[in-house]
């Protein structure tokens, strides 16, 4: 019995750690030109510098799957929307997701500077919709969401990015 029950486990925490698949809410997350639909337009501010990628991602507003694994939400039928585009050379970077439909969620911004696809605290910066102030773990939805309506709505995220032992907001950008 103990057996049977281990190999009924296994596949679950295989699951568990799967890695995140970088294309995965891409295609659904695209926005088309002249598109009239719901979607974030998403206007980065406070960048540290211009190298890497930005990486905008949407998740569902409950603190159990804001910025749970892609894989999962996907495979359970959940909300998850990617765009991945280069920093810009200049002028304000402004990015546009797709959304399912008007509602509110989870926002957060990766300036990924490393172009490794992955957040790195010491090196990489965090933004979130609503800007919250940073701490130790990752905030909660309430404070990191925004609410879209039927068609773009843009909002604004200020970038954090290491200072001492803390992540915040340059000063002076």
């Amino acid at each position: 019995m103990r057996v049977a029950a281990s190999i009924l486990v296994l596949p679950l925490l295989a699951s568990a750690t799967l890695p995140s698949t970088p294309d995965l809410g891409k295609e659904e997350g695209r926005c088309r030109p002249q598109e009239a639909g719901p979607s974030f337009v998403v206007e980065v501010r406070g960048l540290k510098d211009r190298t890497g990628n930005l990486k905008l991602e949407v998740y569902p507003a409950n603190d159990k799957d804001f910025l749970e694994d892609d894989n999962i939400l996907v495979s359970a039928g959940k909300t998850f929307r990617r765009v991945e585009v280069p920093v810009p050379n200049s002028g304000t970077p402004s990015l546009c997701v797709r959304l399912p439909a008007a509602g509110t969620y989870g926002v957060s911004i990766l300036h990924d500077r490393d172009s490794n696809r992955k957040f790195g605290w010491r090196v990489d910066g965090i933004g979130f919709a609503g800007n919250p102030k940073l701490g130790w773990s990752k905030p909660k939805v309430a404070n990191a969401s925004a609410r879209a309506g039927s068609g773009p709505t843009r909002i604004a995220i200020v970038m954090n990015y290491r200072k001492g032992f803390s992540m915040r907001p340059l000063e002076g950008r």
